[in-house]
């Protein structure tokens, strides 16, 4: 026979039982005589009978299934939150539909995940824009920040305080003794958001009594390596000792091209990065950076996801819009 087409149906009557005790068996019920649960386990085996989980869904109206959008599946940022969110979706049988939104392509994929009718949907990225708010806001499915927050507020998220963290590795570098830092990122990273990346570096540049150098704020293409030729080019020009650069693989490739042009990293130019990703520990100088939880972001906002998708374990637990959890700074050899 077909595997293809073996069905419930099939296993029952080869079985010579009912396709509700069939049913029983298939999902764990205890209350099923031991030798019967055997008989119909031989013949599942057998006929390699495996329950229709679109047909299981219709009856339930649910899918099991949990929608995954990340912005760039081959950055090493996002692959860690997505591990997270696969091992928590596992313990509670959810199955992952992963898609990549690369830019430009977000609204598209957000309305592609959302038309499988899966029961729930994790959104990792930078921002969020208007079509997209509309696509996730006409929705019923429960939606999950991860990474990001909503500048509105309606939408549960899971991230670390950035402004603190940026803050806090920019001052230890003034503390030094350093004069000049710059920061370097994406324009994404370049506003002030509740994110707060940005506003981060112009706290340590208020509490040390420096004023804003619109010469030290340099702008990527984007935060991947290839990106880092221009502005590591406009960095050794700034003359600036310190650089504070959003986004691991961008640091990376700025450390090797001033290194590649005569600096010394960190006797000349100390260098932070920001996301702890095994990048920061290969290059080298291995990289100070900011360690946000990445794989516990994404297991937290899976977590939350599974209370709104209705599996809460206690009826007082409280869901909050914003989840800020703990951060490092990992000091390495990139800085004095």
């Amino acid at each position: 026979m077909n595997k293809q087409t073996v069905t419930i149906y099939d296993v029952a009557r080869e079985a010579e039982v009912s396709m509700a005790t069939v049913s029983r068996v298939v999902n764990g019920n205890t209350n099923v005589k031991p030798s019967t649960r055997e008989k119909v386990m031989k013949v599942i085996e057998k006929l390699d009978y495996r329950p229709n989980a679109v047909a299981r869904g219709l009856a339930s109206r649910r899918t099991t299934t949990v929608g995954v959008i990340i912005p760039d599946i081959t950055n090493l940022f996002f692959s860690s939150f997505a591990l997270g969110i696969d091992d928590i979706a596992a313990m509670y049988d959810y199955s992952i539909i992963m898609a990549n939104a690369d830019q430009g392509r977000e609204e598209k994929v957000v309305t592609d995940i959302l038309s499988r009718q899966v029961d729930g949907l994790v959104y990792l990225g930078h921002t969020m824009t208007d079509k997209i708010r509309h696509e996730v806001e006409r929705t019923r499915t429960p939606i999950v920040l991860a990474g990001m927050i909503d500048p509105e507020g309606t939408m549960p998220s899971v991230h670390i305080d950035y402004e603190s963290a940026v803050s806090e590795s920019v001052s230890r570098l003034f503390d030094q003794g350093i004069e000049e830092v710059a920061f370097i990122s994406a324009p994404e990273y370049q506003v002030d958001d509740e994110l707060g990346r940005f506003n981060g570096y112009k706290d340590a540049l208020a509490s040390h009594n420096k004023t804003l150098d619109p010469a030290l704020v340099l702008t990527a293409e984007n935060s991947r390596y290839r990106a880092a030729e221009e502005v590591g080019q406009q960095l050794i020009e700034s003359k600036a000792q310190a650089a504070m650069i959003i986004g691991d693989e961008l640091a990376a490739g700025v450390s090797n091209y001033v290194q590649d042009h005569g600096l010394k990293v960190p006797e000349d130019i100390s260098i932070v990065s920001s996301n702890n990703s095994i990048i920061t520990e290969i290059v080298r100088p291995q990289l100070t950076t900011i360690a946000p939880p990445l794989y516990d972001i994404g297991a937290v906002a899976m977590r939350i996801l599974t209370k709104l998708m209705g599996e809460k374990t206690a009826e007082d637990e409280i869901i909050e819009n914003k989840n800020i959890l703990p951060y490092k700074i990992i000091v390495r050899d990139s800085t004095k």
